[in-house]
């Protein structure tokens, strides 16, 4: 089930709290999962990050027994329970829609966990009430879910989740139903109670902000596979693929041929650019060899002057220009015809009279702003 195209996991970490090995999950002639290998931290917030249909929630719900995986080994504090009923795991599951009971008051849906599980009344009441407060929703027990914000349902079903004291939490797109400017203030507040609760816990989300602000480390998937694993800014910064590099925030990616093969620099040809590219790095693939290369838009500097250098600029006009309030993002069109954007911080605009959409302009980047990745 393994696929060559793609690097091998990371090895164990003495100090793994969840391990997946060679996980495989089938539907009929689908293969949803292949061969994933991952391995979580003790409370470490860990974000599985990919678009629709990459396997991400299949993975989850396997993690949560929900699904039964076709092959391989799911370990829980060293614990197997690939095999045991989701009810006998010590793992809850937040879900998208939130689910609550829409006829229960809010401490009731906290509660409701406890319950089944025959806890004593008394200590039902103070681990709610705990899980209220930790989320800051004591004040609304008595509410009806219908009477809260998808803000508030979000937190009180967090507090559901957290109350039974899972030993491994699950949260399936967490903040899918909220607006954008409450999404950003919950994320900063999530982490907050889950690194105060100091719960291990394993998201799942499309979104790649999320997955950033979020995340201690993230795993991008890509067709039931997981392609790089690593904190946020390693992956980022150092993608290992082009299809990383273009979902991980937004690049520009040039193909070309490495014309100089030094051990501290190479430099590049590329049909894009009527300048070779310098990086000063060496690289694993050989003189001759075709690579992309990846240069994200904030590492660009958009002037009117002609750079002094040599290496690392190309000519082109402007084609667009948009506020996004701390910058502003443009798009050149090089004299090749190939597109590029720039990002401009505020500070950059507020100190010199800014490129208008027509104006010819030149864009450059240091040796260092390149990523170079295989063909």
């Amino acid at each position: 089930m393994s696929d060559s195209r793609y690097p091998a996991q990371l090895p164990a970490d003495p100090d793994e709290f969840v391990r997946v090995s060679d996980l495989v999950k089938i539907f009929g002639d689908t293969v949803a999962v292949r061969s994933v290998n991952l391995n979580v931290k003790r409370n470490e917030i860990f974000a599985l990050l990919g678009s629709s249909g990459c396997g991400k929630s299949t993975l989850l719900r396997m993690l949560a027994g929900f699904e039964e995986a076709t092959s391989g080994q799911i370990l829980l504090d060293g614990e197997d329970i690939t095999a045991v009923p989701p009810y006998r795991r010590p793992v809850n599951m937040m879900f998208q829609s939130y689910a609550l009971f829409p006829h229960m008051s809010v401490e009731a849906n906290v509660a409701f966990g406890l319950k089944q599980e025959g806890v004593d009344r008394a200590e039902i009441h103070d681990r709610v009430f705990e899980a209220l407060n930790l989320v800051q929703m004591a004040g609304y027990a008595r509410r009806k879910p219908h009477q809260l914000s998808g803000g508030q349902q979000q937190r009180v079903a967090l507090a559901r989740s957290l109350v039974k004291r899972p030993k491994l939490l699950l949260l399936d797109e967490p903040m899918s139903a909220l607006d954008k400017q409450i999404r950003q203030k919950t994320q900063i507040e999530l982490v907050r109670i889950l690194e105060q609760v100091g719960v291990t816990c394993i998201m799942v989300t499309h979104d790649q902000e999320e997955a950033m602000t979020m995340a201690h480390r993230l795993a991008v998937m890509t067709e039931g596979q997981i392609i790089q694993c690593g904190t946020p800014q390693d992956v980022y910064e150092f993608p290992n693929s082009r299809f990383v590099a273009g979902f991980i925030g937004s690049t520009n990616l040039f193909t070309g041929t490495i014309v100089v093969d030094e051990p501290d620099h190479i430099a590049i040809e590329s049909e894009a650019l009527s300048r070779p590219l310098y990086v000063n790095h060496g690289v694993s693939e050989p003189l001759g060899m075709q690579v992309h290369v990846s240069i994200r838009p904030e590492r660009i500097v958009v002037s009117r002057e002609r750079p002094q250098t040599e290496h690392n600029w190309a000519h082109g006009m402007v084609t667009h220009m948009a506020w996004m309030g701390s910058y502003a993002l443009y798009q050149i069109r090089l004299d090749s015809g190939a597109q590029i954007e720039a990002s401009v911080p505020r500070r950059v605009l507020a100190q010199s009279d800014a490129p208008a959409v027509g104006e010819e302009v030149h864009a450059s980047w240091g040796a260092d702003s390149a990523t170079v990745l295989p063909s």
